[in-house]
């Protein structure tokens, strides 16, 4: 793989991120911009990846190294990918090795852009990640938090672990086309919390890994993910706009608000486990044994996957494939079956849970139905690869 560098102060976490690459047994060739040089010198890319590194096209000519580099690459990864780099890749700009690799590379391309929040939101800057996005590259969203100086907001480039995965992500699918670019999906994830006191909560045993699957391989394929999270323990994924919350509740409002933003929505996938009730009140203070066998009342919460259906039915939500899952104990295929009438989705992922299964663990199996009478069996594998094959149904499901 190539791993390209931008000139920008995130170079620095780029070295954990080659080092990822090269242990996991990947050859990497490091071509940074001669402005990447002023953060991180040449001495340290070259011991990291055991490669020659250039920034000129002049450099070792007789290799023609303006051309070689990309047409051998099978993954093409730009990080820090810079607001000036942007610009050049989306220009077709050929000023430097760097820009001329990106213009001879036939693999997948992955940008992870990296700068300040103003630099991001410009509309220039914009109108080049769309224009790369429409190109069939992965332009993922940079994360949120502090930048350089005293400044924070979006612009941060992800954890070298998070654009791992991604890029990981990417290779897995064997050079296939970013088929989710221009698409907006809103997934859920994780397990709601009903508070009973401040230290004690109804919830359940979800982990999140699945949904959190399901929006790194949708970042991986190109989408702008919405990532709307109850109460997991995960790092973010890279290019994924994680919104944390807590409650059924908080999680039904969450997921009407992402979908009721400015961009339209093209896919939402409902993978949280949510609880179906909450009590009535919640105790300002811990409930003490003293007091007596404590009678709890419930009421139920609501049914967000139904709420979202009637809401697409009302013209309210432009989704053209909802997907719900169902997590079931026994008869896992009839159960399944009368919930995607219930529920009103195009899609149900149906799998079984407990005893070990599903909650909590890395792999997962499933059948997927769908309202046109089909019945997609998922064997049991790496949550990631079920997550790929949900998506291929979406892009797939007719409009």
């Amino acid at each position: 793989m190539v791993l390209g560098v931008g000139g920008g102060i995130a170079a620095y976490k780029v070295c954990e991120l080659l080092r990822l690459f090269v242990e996991s047994g990947h050859e990497v060739r490091v071509v940074p911009t001669t402005d990447a040089l002023r953060f991180v010198g040449e001495p340290t890319w070259a011991a990291l990846s055991g490669q020659p590194v250039a920034t000129d096209v002049w450099d070792q000519v007789h290799e023609v190294p303006h051309v070689r580099i990309g047409q051998r690459a099978d993954l093409v990864v730009v990080a820090p990918a810079t607001a000036d780099l942007l610009a050049r890749a989306a220009g077709g700009l050929a000023n430097d090795l760097l820009t001329n690799t990106l213009l001879t590379a036939r693999c997948p391309v992955m940008f992870a852009p990296a700068m300040h929040t103003e630099m991001w939101e410009h509309p220039a800057t914009r109108e080049n990640v769309a224009r790369l996005r429409d190109r069939g590259a992965i332009v993922l969203d940079p994360a949120e938090g502090r930048l350089t100086g005293a400044d924070s907001g979006k612009g941060r480039l992800p954890d070298p672990q998070a654009l791992f995965l991604a890029a990981r992500a990417v290779l897995h699918r064997a050079g296939a086309s970013a088929d989710l670019s221009g698409r907006h999906v809103v997934v859920s994830a994780g397990g709601t919390r009903e508070p009973l006191d401040p230290v004690r909560y109804l919830g359940n045993n979800s982990s999140g890994r699945q949904g959190y699957a399901l929006a790194a391989t949708a970042a991986a394929r190109g989408a702008k993910v919405t990532l709307v999270a109850a109460n997991t323990s995960l790092p973010d994924p890279a290019g994924v706009d994680v919104r944390p919350v807590g409650t059924a509740r908080e999680l039904n409002d969450a997921m009407f608000a992402a979908v009721s933003g400015p961009e339209p929505v093209d896919a939402v996938v409902m993978a949280a486990a949510v609880a179906d009730f909450r009590p009535t009140t919640t105790a300002e203070s811990k409930i003490k044994k003293t007091g007596g066998t404590p009678t709890i009342e419930l009421v139920p919460n609501p049914d967000i996957l139904a709420a979202l259906t009637r809401a697409r039915e009302a013209d309210e939500l432009s989704a053209r494939v909802i997907v719900g899952f169902a997590a079931e104990t026994d008869d896992v295929r009839r159960n399944g079956e009368e919930k995607l009438k219930s529920k009103g989705c195009d899609l149900l992922v149906v799998n079984q849970v407990g005893h070990g299964k599903a909650f909590g663990t890395t792999d997962n199996q499933a059948v997927v139905l769908g309202t046109d009478g089909s019945a997609v069996e998922i064997a049991k594998g790496p949550k990631e690869e079920l997550a790929d094959r949900v998506w291929d149904l979406v892009v797939d499901w007719p409009a």
